[in-house]
């Protein structure tokens, strides 16, 4: 499958008003410019697939700077799988103006990080009764497993833990509005992550 796909930042929320008086939620996405800094084919790599970097910096270390040879010194580095390697080539800068009003994007991210959580929190729990002389256990989690049978706790039981900070996708959103002039997206709804966090943007693969 051909994928169009672009490294940017997370600028924030806000609405947009359409000729109609209505009002659409969008997240604004600095998208790009992003440099092609290694293409992949079947013949040398066993499958085709595009290196995109993003946001140049000053320093790197050696390994980086070898890598990066033929590009400026790039930050961030994410490979997308596509069918149309060979069309790509190395230090050709891609941006914002691949996309275009109306297309449906999947935006990936990292979530926002919620520290440690209890069940309630990370996992919606309702919580035990508020009566029956039960002091305090409110909140917490109830039976999480049988005694003799199979006398341990089963992997992969919601509970406490960490929450938050996860690799999350979201499907097919739709892209409202393009300025390629200052690399910004307009994109239908929430997407992943805090502001100025990270994001990919590629063009839906359920569309």
């Amino acid at each position: 499958m051909k994928r169009k796909a672009l490294l940017g930042k997370k600028i924030g929320m806000t609405r947009i008003y359409t000729d109609k008086a209505e009002i659409i939620p969008v997240t604004i996405v600095e998208l790009g410019p992003c440099h092609v800094t290694q293409v992949k084919t079947e013949a040398s790599d066993g499958y085709a697939a595009v290196q995109l970097g993003y946001e140049q910096v000053a320093r790197l270390n050696k390994p980086q700077r070898g890598h990066l040879k033929h590009t400026p010194l790039l930050r961030y580095l994410r490979e997308v799988r596509t069918d149309d390697a060979e069309s790509y080539s190395v230090g050709q800068i891609l941006d914002v103006s691949l996309f275009s009003p109306g297309d449906l994007v999947d935006v990936i991210g990292t979530s926002k990080g919620r520290g440690f959580a209890g069940a309630v929190k990370r996992h919606h729990f309702r919580g035990g009764p508020k009566t029956h002389g039960q002091s305090d256990r409110t909140r917490a989690v109830g039976s999480i497993g049988a005694g003799s049978t199979p006398g341990r706790v089963w992997k992969g039981m919601r509970g406490p833990g960490h929450m938050g900070n996860e690799r999350v996708t979201v499907l097919n959103l739709e892209v409202v509005k393009v300025d390629p002039e200052r690399n910004l997206i307009a994109i239908k709804g929430a997407v992943p992550g805090p502001e100025g966090g990270l994001v990919l943007v590629r063009n839906a693969v359920k569309a």
